[in-house]
C-alpha cells in the first residue's frame, strides 16, 4: 500500500488515521510541538543544502538570510504527491518571491542526495534542506517522527518570525503565502 493511501484509510463515512490502521495509540503520531511564536526572533538553523541545479553546499544557517525575507516551508518527504505540489508551486511563483525580495527554501527529513535528485527532477531553483533527526523541524514545531510536518514560516530581513502557517494545501499555499508578503512588506 502507498504511503499516501495509508495516511487515509476511507471506509463508508469513517476516516481513520494512520495510527488507527496500524493500532498504535493516537499520541505516537500527534508529536508536533509547540510552534515558535510571532514577533520574536526565529529559531536559529544549520542544514546540509541540496541547492539550485542539484549542486551540493556546505551547510546554510538562518543567518545567511538576514537581510533579506525567507520562506522557510517544511514537508514530509521528497515525490510524493502533496510535497511535489506544494514544491511545483513555490518553483512556478519563485521570480514572485524573488521580486519581492524573498528567498525559498524547503526543510524535510530527506537526504541531500534525494534532496538533489527532487531538485533536478522537479526543475526547482531553489534551495533543500536536509534535516534527518528533525531537529530543526522540532524547533519550529514542526516534528512528528519520522517526518517533518507541512508547517510554513515567513521571516523579516531582521530575522523576526512574522507569520506562519499549521497544516497547509498544497495546491494554493505559495499564492497563499506570497500575498502575506505582500501584505507584510505594505503595513
Amino acid at each position: 500500500m502507498k504511503r499516501s493511501e495509508l495516511l487515509r484509510v476511507i471506509t463508508g463515512a469513517a476516516v481513520l488515521s494512520i495510527s488507527q490502521c496500524l493500532g498504535r495509540p493516537s499520541q505516537a503520531l500527534a508529536m508536533e510541538g509547540k510552534l515558535p511564536a510571532l514577533d520574536a526572533q526565529a529559531p536559529d538553523f544549520e542544514l546540509e543544502a541540496a541547492a539550485q541545479e542539484g549542486a551540493l553546499a556546505e551547510k546554510l544557517q538562518r543567518d545567511a538570510f538576514l537581510g533579506s525575507w525567507l520562506v522557510l516551508y517544511f514537508y514530509p518527504r521528497d515525490f510524493t504527491s502533496g510535497c511535489t505540489l506544494e514544491a511545483r508551486g513555490f518553483q512556478r511563483d519563485l521570480s514572485d518571491f524573488k521580486a519581492a525580495g524573498a528567498a525559498v527554501v524547503g526543510v524535510s527529513a530527506d537526504g541531500t542526495e534525494e534532496h538533489v535528485s527532487f531538485c533536478s527532477s522537479e526543475g526547482l531553483g531553489y534551495t533543500l534542506l536536509s534535516d534527518p533527526g528533525g531537529v530543526v523541524s522540532e524547533r519550529y514545531g514542526s516534528w512528528s517522527s519520522p517526518f517533518s510536518q507541512r508547517h510554513t514560516f515567513l521571516i523579516d530581513p531582521d530575522g523576526i518570525l512574522r507569520a506562519r502557517w499549521k497544516d497547509v494545501s498544497p495546491s494554493r499555499h505559495s499564492q497563499d503565502v506570497l500575498r502575506a508578503l505582500k501584505e507584510l512588506q505594505q503595513s
